[in-house]
């Protein structure tokens, strides 16, 4: 069973950067499809990004898109988050997940970590 640690979230302010990462163990890594959820105070859960298997592929949600960038590295088991050009809007806190089959059935959720924007 495959847990979930994520890491790097932090208070900035408008347009500054942070690099979210996420651990996982107890599993095979490349056979999860990774993405990153977000959950601001008073509001669902909402996709943000994700990365294919192979890390070949990924997409993103039109309110991010052309600001974050998800990668992955196989070898360290770890997926990463890169969020530039940070607005008030992206505060929330940030939840990766896993998948083998697609996002109606995750199998994994990180704790979360709070990422917090100001202007």
């Amino acid at each position: 069973q495959v847990q979930l640690v994520e890491s790097g979230g932090g208070s900035v302010q408008a347009g500054d950067s942070l690099r979210l990462s996420c651990a996982a163990s107890g599993g095979t890594f490349s056979m999860y499809t990774m993405g990153w959820f977000r959950q601001a105070p008073g509001k669902e859960r909402e996709f943000v990004s994700d990365i294919s298997k192979s890390g070949g592929g990924a997409s993103y949600a039109h309110s991010v898109k052309g600001r974050f960038t998800i990668s992955r590295d196989n070898a360290k088991n770890t997926v990463y988050l890169q969020m530039d050009s940070l607005k008030p809007d992206d505060t929330a806190v940030y939840y990766c997940a896993a998948t083998s089959l697609g996002w109606s059935t995750p199998i994994a959720w990180g704790q979360g970590t709070q990422v917090t924007v100001s202007s």
